[in-house]
């Protein structure tokens, strides 16, 4: 059985949930008590997807996520770069119109600038070995104006409940890995990359750092999950300047009239700007 370790190597990861992929949902319900749907309905609100939007779910797994996305109609682009993870995922989407898989890396994602409405990803970021790099991914791809989202595994402020929690990680999780999971030695990478992410405000820096604007993030379930987003800003756009003809012929002065009234002198006509000025 394959177990990444914290170098977080690519294909090393991909090969560790390919061996998951087919009880990898079950055993997020079972691990998470419960709570890994409720992060989900918090996660798709915070995204907030529209009928019609383009939305990128990057580390989408079997695409459970990307279906909860796609309910209100947006069109959901579910990638991930385990292979296994994907044929699940197409399989248990088969009659869904609204998600597509692609196998991508979110360090050099496939798509072009100003692709998406948002881009989110739940407890993946923490998986990718560059994650800055990723960040910087998500902010190209997605449109001016655009949100990104993260889920992920953070770090509890309170110290009784982060103490609590360290010892679930350590004692209770591998218990209950070896009963609902295909590959337990996979979770105890997850306690040990869990344990090594930093904490809440350190990932909010790291989303200001890759240019996203208004980020902010809420704690959930106590701080063992951090709902983090932010906004990707809209360019200004720069009038063009009036054509030269265009501008030549508005500074062009009127013909005096032929009437026998006097005309006002340079000096006091002067000061009134003319419309090209």
């Amino acid at each position: 059985m394959s177990k990444a370790d914290l170098s977080k190597q690519p294909a090393q990861v991909a090969a560790m949930f390919d061996q998951v992929s087919t009880r990898y949902d079950r055993t997020n319900a079972v691990l998470s008590v419960g709570n890994a749907a409720l992060w989900r309905v918090a996660t798709t609100r915070a995204v907030a997807p529209r009928a019609g939007e383009s939305i990128l779910d990057v580390a989408a797994g079997t695409g459970t996520s990307s279906a909860s996305l796609a309910r209100n109609g947006a069109s959901v682009v579910a990638a991930d770069f385990s292979e296994g993870m994907i044929e699940v995922g197409r399989q248990r989407q088969a009659g869904n119109p609204f998600v597509r898989f692609v196998q991508a890396d979110a360090t050099d994602l496939p798509f072009e600038d100003d692709a998406f409405d948002a881009v989110t990803i739940s407890f993946g970021l923490r998986n990718i070995v560059d994650p800055k790099k990723a960040l910087a991914e998500f902010y190209r791809v997605v449109k001016p104006g655009g949100r990104v989202v993260v889920c992920e595994f953070s770090q509890p402020p309170l110290a009784p409940i982060r103490a609590g929690y360290s010892a679930y990680l350590k004692y209770g999780m591998p218990v209950l890995a070896r009963v609902a999971s295909s590959n337990p030695a996979a979770y105890e990478y997850l306690m040990e990359s869990i344990q090594a992410w930093p904490n809440q405000r350190q990932l909010a820096a790291w989303l200001r750092e890759a240019g996203f604007e208004r980020v902010a993030f809420r704690n959930l379930t106590a701080g063992i999950v951090a709902l983090h987003r932010g906004f990707k800003p809209v360019r200004s756009v720069v009038a063009a300047p009036a054509a030269p003809q265009a501008t030549a012929a508005r500074r062009k002065p009127k013909p005096k009239p032929e009437s026998a009234a006097p005309a006002r002198s340079e000096e006091s006509a002067s000061t009134v700007p003319s419309e090209g000025e």
